[in-house]
């Protein structure tokens, strides 16, 4: 019997023109470690879970699509990912995914994509949705897919410090004392992130374990918001004005 997600993600799969970019929950196998996704085999396999689920209430409009350094919000998300050193990407949709189709018909060779029917439960629900896809891999990031700016450098350092620190089990970036995106996540922390009750949050798992937390210095642009026309137009303005943020 066919289920509404499985409809769901069929048209969505004609629509795209794809057969491998949008992949149902759990149908995916373990690679072995001498696959392709484990080239570098004594170091960690990561991945990079994107969250686009959200509904944009705020702002109006999909925030994703909208214009920003001569692409769009999602496609500068996305470029910083695949430049840095990150095997697995993984981007989750929601709320209105017809909408993303040109986007992830640019990124069908690169991404798996998954639809998340219970992106109204909040951010952690669309986190392990794409963590389910993902058993096989040693950490994951939780990328937000409306953050202005987005930097390999900074993704490369902090996989960097994980790899460096086994006793860490997340890195999160700082700026003035405040804690931003995006997070990176240890596989020991799994299976507790997937049984969150939905009443949880990510940052409950986050507190439970801030004596493992490591934090790397970041520019200010990460622990920026975009969720309203006048954040929009602020960062749009401080990017005219060449403000490295």
């Amino acid at each position: 019997m066919q289920t509404a997600e499985f409809l769901i993600y069929s048209c969505f799969l004609k629509d795209c023109g794809c057969i491998y970019s949008v992949t149902r929950p759990n149908t995916r196998a373990m690679p072995q470690k001498d696959s392709f996704l484990a080239s570098k085999v004594d170091n960690m396999i990561v991945a990079a879970i994107i969250l686009a689920a959200g509904k944009s209430e705020r702002m109006g409009q999909n925030k994703l699509l909208l214009p920003l350094n001569g692409s769009n919000l999602i496609d500068n998300v996305l470029n910083a990912i695949a430049a840095a050193d990150i095997e697995e990407k993984v981007i989750v949709l929601g709320h209105k995914p017809e909408e993303m189709i040109d986007v992830i018909k640019r990124w069908r060779c690169k991404a798996q994509v998954v639809i998340n029917l219970d992106y109204e439960q909040g951010m952690s629900s669309s986190f392990q949705k794409g963590l389910r896809l993902l058993p096989y891999v040693d950490a994951a990031f939780l990328v937000l897919g409306d953050q202005p700016i987005l930097d390999k450098s900074l993704l490369d350092l902090m996989m960097q410090r994980l790899e460096n620190h086994p006793e860490t089990l997340i890195v999160s970036p700082i700026y003035k004392g405040k804690k931003g995106h995006p997070v990176l996540f240890r596989k020991e922390l799994f299976s507790e992130i997937l049984s969150l009750d939905t009443n949880e949050t990510i940052r409950d798992v986050i507190h439970r374990h801030a004596n493992r937390l490591l934090t790397v210095e970041a520019p200010e642009w990460a622990i920026l918001d975009m969720d309203t026309p006048e954040d929009y137009a602020r960062i749009r303005n401080l990017m005219k004005l060449g403000n490295s943020l």
